[in-house]
């Protein structure tokens, strides 16, 4: 869990897919946190991304740092608790301007039943499941 959350880290932006209807969906992801041992992102549950996931919770997150890149499946299940919020807050302050533990919006999802690929061309994978 530790290298796919540094890789995320460094490479600051991800994109992460949900489906809507039929669709995919994509978008730009900066926050990620280790929290109780589980890979957690935050949104809004205003947004689109919320309400998608409420319907289906799969997901997929690729990234790439320039060399290597990663291919991570999951679902997202809600974290509601106080706790993982206040620590994705301290964790991005920046975002604090727009979000608080106890705003009834901000939402936590943690990543479960995973699989990581990491991948470098003419390297074999590396897979991590989770």
């Amino acid at each position: 869990m530790q290298e796919i959350y540094d890789f995320l880290k460094k490479c600051k932006t991800y994109y992460l897919a949900t489906v809507e209807n039929d669709s995919p969906r994509v978008r730009p992801f900066g926050t990620i946190e280790l929290f109780d041992g589980k890979l957690c992102f935050q949104t809004g549950k205003i947004k689109e991304i919320s309400k998608q996931l409420s319907k289906n919770p799969k997901i997929e997150i690729c990234a790439f740092d320039g060399t290597r890149w990663l291919r991570l499946s999951a679902s997202a299940e809600d974290d509601d608790r106080i706790e993982a919020k206040r620590h994705m807050l301290d964790a991005y302050p920046e975002l604090k301007d727009r979000y608080s533990a106890e705003d009834g919006n901000t939402q936590i999802f943690r990543l479960k039943d995973g699989k990581a690929t990491f991948s470098t061309f003419g390297q074999e994978d590396k897979i991590i499941e989770f």
